[in-house]
């Protein structure tokens, strides 16, 4: 069988800027390909030649015959008026899906989404809710392979998990650039990353994100060898051309020419092993407080929605808080009432005396107009950076700008540098407590890895809210989870937070609407799944998520029992001991009741 696609000598770039330089890789049944790479890698515009929608500069891309790809944008967006079921039903006309087969594939691809309101409007629906309706307008039509970028953007976590769920579990091929660690490691078969650091422009390994590092990691040292080994003959070569040989024999010119080519190797794997990362080093104050923020009993709400209620919780320094939560639950709410920018319904939110706090904000707010240096430096061409005077352009250095971006409107900037421009400035300012809102976004995996390096060294107080879980799970030393119904609980760590969560509300399908919220269960329960696997009603995913703990109550009742007929008082006393008796078989058939019925819903949940 031909590979789906098959892409061959790749090229393509903007003005003087390649992207890449002829690249190639094949598709093939059962593949899903995980494509990262540093931010300008050319991602994206890569996704965009494969699926069709833009044209390469050089290079070929065949697809199978008969073969149908499909793609989803990062951003999801649909025309005014459209219901959910209307943009189903486009996708499949465009399609040229026969109309007999419209209803089945509706009913199918309805349950595999878990939308619990067909006839919303598309266009009105919240930010997480358009991003699964993208993933079915092209599930609907039964692609062969589908195109994803960045399909974790708005998601909540809940959603992170259906998607992987729904890739999981698909019969057909993907492509899907990521930065999120843990989806990468769930879901793919293959890494391909996109560099120039690689002499074929892209490394592809096969099997998980983990296995891929460690193909990296050998290559790189693969690379270092042949640096060495190209040094060491260099250098013998180099020495031979100054003693000045006469060019008069072939033989000579040979090695003349051949000390030119290997000189030329050796400058072409220079340029490509030397990277360049950004330097993330946040400073903390020389604060001897302890205590820095503390909530006593707070609550909160907006309109008819409950952010907080009762909410108690000490913030000290040190502590590195994963403030976690669906999509709408107040995550971002809570970070506001600690800036202080919003004031508590109820209770009290005590600070330390003249605590520092630095905003990382979600909606990265940068003054339009400015120049990057401008942007970094505001009255002078220098910054104060870990108490020592840097000058703007050697600042700018450590986030991977050049000089010549030093005066580039940052409107012109893209999303990635637009962020590591926020970090740089809040660098510049000692902090108590550091407040992020969604950092990742935009960030590739090489610099969240710095981030994180950082976030641990980081000696204050810090509040993260990311959707990336590995971040999450490394640096968070305690997690804070939002119900998003006021509920507040605290856990080691996200693992716990995810049991807990269970069946827990996810964000509602239409942002700001009270009681739209749906569960996982519940959602899932709405239509059939493929295939006509049965899922829990909403009721029998509650009794699920509760039932493990009951058996646990109904297994201590029993041990008590059996415990209470070996007391020497109730084995001689008839009337005790026949009580104990019946006790111990009441215990007996409600603990096996409970197993059963445990066993019935766990087979039904799949």
């Amino acid at each position: 069988m031909p590979p789906i696609l098959n892409a061959q000598g790749l090229t393509k770039a903007f003005g003087a800027t390649p992207l890449f330089r002829e690249i190639s890789f094949t598709v093939n049944d059962g593949d899903r390909i995980g494509l990262i790479g540093p931010n300008g890698a050319g991602k994206s515009t890569l996704l965009k030649v494969l699926a069709g929608e833009e044209d390469a500069d050089a290079g070929d891309v065949a697809i199978r015959k008969r073969a149908r790809v499909g793609y989803v944008k990062q951003e999801s967006t649909f025309a005014p008026g459209l219901t959910v079921r209307d943009v189903l039903e486009q996708a499949l006309i465009s399609a040229k899906v026969a109309e007999g087969e419209h209803e089945g594939r509706l009913r199918e691809t309805s349950g595999r989404t878990g939308f619990p309101d067909m006839t919303a409007e598309a266009a009105k629906l919240s930010g997480g809710w358009r991003k699964r309706l993208a993933i079915a307008e092209a599930v609907v039509t039964h692609p062969d392979v589908l195109l994803l970028d960045e399909p974790t953007n708005h998601l909540d976590l809940a959603g992170i998990s259906w998607l992987e769920e729904l890739l999981n579990e698909a019969d057909f091929a993907c492509v899907l650039v990521s930065h999120d660690r843990y989806f990468l490691e769930n879901v793919t078969t293959s890494i391909v990353e996109l560099n120039r650091v690689y002499a074929d422009g892209l490394l592809r390994v096969q099997g998980t994100y983990s296995k891929f590092i460690e193909g990296k990691q050998a290559y790189m040292e693969a690379q270092s060898k042949l640096q060495d080994a190209l040094k060491n003959r260099v250098k013998i070569e180099v020495d031979w051309l100054r003693r000045g040989p006469k060019a008069r024999s072939t033989k000579a010119k040979a090695r003349i020419d051949n000390a030119n080519d290997l000189i030329g190797q050796l400058k072409e794997v220079n340029a490509r092993v030397q990277t360049s990362s950004a330097g993330i080093d946040f400073s903390a104050t020389d604060r001897q407080t302890k205590r820095l923020v503390e909530f006593e009993d707070v609550s909160c709400v907006l309109g008819d929605r409950k952010i907080v209620e009762g909410l108690n919780f000490l913030v000290t320094s040190g502590m590195r808080v994963g403030l976690v939560g669906p999509n709408g639950s107040g995550k971002t709410t809570l970070l506001r009432l600690l800036t202080g920018e919003l004031e508590p319904t109820s209770g009290t939110i005590k600070k330390a005396g003249s605590l520092k706090t630095v905003y990382f904000s979600q909606t990265r707010e940068l003054e339009e107009g400015v120049t990057l240096r401008r942007a970094l430096a505001p009255d002078s061409d220098s910054v104060v950076y870990q108490g020592r005077v840097v000058h703007v352009a050697s600042y700018a250095t450590k986030f991977l700008f050049t000089s010549e971006q030093l005066n580039q409107p940052v409107e012109r900037l893209s999303g990635g540098e637009r962020a590591r421009v926020l970090i740089a400035k809040l660098m510049l300012e000692p902090a108590d407590l550091l407040l992020l809102d969604e950092p990742t976004n935009d960030l590739d995996i090489e610099t969240l890895e710095i981030l994180e390096e950082s976030l641990l060294e980081y000696t204050g107080a810090l509040i993260l809210v990311t959707h990336d879980r590995y971040m999450l799970d490394r640096v968070s030393t305690i997690v804070l989870g939002l119900d998003g119904k006021g509920g507040a609980e605290t856990f080691a760590d996200y693992g716990q937070w995810e049991q807990w969560r269970g069946v827990k509300v996810e964000e509602s399908i239409v942002p700001g609407q009270a009681g739209t919220a749906v569960t996982s269960a519940s959602a899932a329960a709405s239509v059939p799944a493929a295939g006509g696997k049965k899922k829990l009603s909403y009721l029998e995913a509650r009794e699920y998520a509760g039932i493990e703990a009951a058996v646990d109550a109904a297994e201590e009742r029993l041990q008590a029992a059996r415990e209470k007929i070996e007391e020497p008082e109730v084995a001689v006393d008839a009337v005790k001991l026949t009580a104990a008796l019946a006790e111990m078989d009441a215990a007996q058939e409600a603990a096996d009741k409970l197993y059963a019925r445990w066993a019935e819903l766990t087979e039904k949940a799949g």
